[in-house]
């Protein structure tokens, strides 16, 4: 889509082999040894000590000295135990030269390793005096065999939006930006957008989602477009937008809030995923919601020991101001299961307990229903886009007692903080026909195949699945 500018992608897929177009031969040291290549590939290999290990790229050249082709090394399938193999096309997208190339033979999981290439080749430079020029675009490649180079666009496409919106920072991805950003989306696809702002939230029954918001500069706010036929199945997904996270009066050490522009990371992520369900013209009526807040410190700050009214009616006690995330979504769940949606899926960097229980590769997911359950953790193998699944413990529940309120936004003692906060959560969603809850860290700490070191798509792209299964 055009109109949705993204970062720079050095890689780009070709829809047919270009005229001058160069080889690229997928090894493992198994096939380098025992396949059958041209004597020339397999000279040049041996002149290079070259092994075929995989994300290692050899380039070959001519009489000339022009680069005439390439091997680049793939994990074998049966070393691939956490299907991140799939993926090592990201590692070719950043290690190709410049210029036009295209597969030679088949590559296995073809659409992985294409998606891959596209994930692996983005860039997240606009800030960036001197982003060359030649990162833009300057790899093409040529995969014979893909069934829809669509929706291989499509999934990538969504994805860096994703990470652009993580990735920038919070001078420029207030909550009134990432409002702009939500209206942008929906204007694109014809969807119906609104905005609840400021001392309105109160007026319209919001109020945890103005408490926790109100001591930014910039007014908090509810996002919520909609999209698709009303009698089609009702598909609500359901971000956290906290755009930058101080912990409130429960302040964060300095080192905590290095990385709080991504507390946003569960809205980013339901737009790049709602961007697929619209793009793809799913049979769904689609709904987005997003509560869109600053959790910051001034005199109005709320406060530990205070006493919210949440929109359902429920009281709660403030533990810690630093689990504002929650207390938004609350709201925002609320308004969602008013409707009786047949499906709820909300995204949150909501609990470092999560990242504690699973690292930050592996989110964790809640869900009462078992054929959902099932359907997400099948189609995240599939897809090679973690996500496991987590407990709703209904024992943890007691942990979450208030003397003063209904219910308190925190335990007193630290344990279970991803299920205890799944559990508040679960309090909130009593008419959808499914719910699950993804706690995801929203960024990648170490590079990986498919992903630089920066803002994270997590679970979208298997979750586009389900969705796409369970609507076909």
């Amino acid at each position: 889509m055009t109109s949705l500018p993204l970062s720079a992608n050095r890689a780009a897929l070709l829809d047919q082999q270009a005229a001058d177009s160069r080889p690229i031969w997928l090894v493992t040291p198994e096939t380098l040894a025992n396949g059958q290549f041209p004597q020339t590939v397999l000279n040049w290999a041996k002149a290079n000590a070259y092994k075929g290990k995989a994300g290692q790229l050899l380039t070959l050249a001519n009489e000339q000295g022009q680069i005439s082709g390439a091997l680049f090394g793939i994990e074998p399938a049966d070393k691939d135990k956490s299907g991140e193999g799939r993926l090592i096309g990201g590692k070719l997208a950043r290690l190709l030269p410049a210029g036009n190339w295209h597969i030679e033979g088949k590559a296995d999981h073809a659409e992985l390793f294409a998606v891959s290439f596209l994930l692996g080749g983005y860039q997240f430079n606009r800030y960036k005096k001197d982003a060359s020029a030649e990162d833009q675009n300057s790899v093409s490649l040529y995969i014979s065999g893909l069934s829809d180079l669509a929706e291989t666009r499509r999934l990538a496409d969504a994805s860096a939006m994703t990470r652009d919106l993580i990735n920038t920072p919070t001078s420029d991805m207030g909550p009134d930006a990432l409002e702009l950003a939500a209206r942008n989306l929906a204007d694109a696809y014809g969807a119906k957008f609104t905005a609840v702002i400021g001392d309105d939230l109160l007026k319209q029954n919001f109020p945890m989602i103005h408490a926790v918001g109100r001591a930014s500069d910039t007014a908090p706010r509810l996002i919520d477009f909609t999209w698709g036929k009303d009698s089609d199945p009702k598909v609500t997904l359901v971000g956290k937008g906290v755009c930058f996270d101080t912990g409130g009066l429960d302040i964060k050490a300095a080192s905590g809030m290095l990385l709080m522009k991504k507390d946003m990371g569960g809205a980013a992520n339901v737009l790049g995923l709602a961007r697929m369900i619209m793009d793809a013209k799913l049979p769904v009526r689609l709904r987005v919601l997003i509560p869109a807040v600053e959790n910051s410190i001034s005199g109005n700050a709320f406060r530990p020991s205070d006493i919210l009214t949440s929109r359902q009616g429920q009281t709660v006690e403030i533990g810690n101001t630093d689990a504002e995330g929650r207390l938004v979504l609350a709201d925002a769940l609320t308004l969602a299961d008013e409707e009786n949606p047949d499906l709820i899926i909300d995204m949150a960097t909501l609990t470092g307990a999560a990242r504690v229980a699973l690292g930050p590769d592996l989110p964790p997911f809640y869900s009462h229903d078992e054929a959902f359950a099932a359907k997400v953790a099948e189609q995240a193998a599939a897809q090679s886009d973690p996500l496991w699944r987590m407990p709703l413990w209904a024992p943890y529940e007691a942990k979450l007692a208030s003397k003063v309120a209904d219910t308190n936004n925190v335990t007193t003692d630290g344990f279970a903080g991803s299920v205890t906060a799944a559990l508040f959560l679960s309090r909130f969603v009593k008419n959808a026909k499914v719910w699950g809850h993804f706690d995801i860290y929203g960024w990648t700490p170490v590079e990986k195949s498919a992903a630089t070191v920066g803002g994270a798509a997590q679970g979208i792209r298997a979750l586009y699945q389900v969705i796409k299964q369970r609507y076909a």
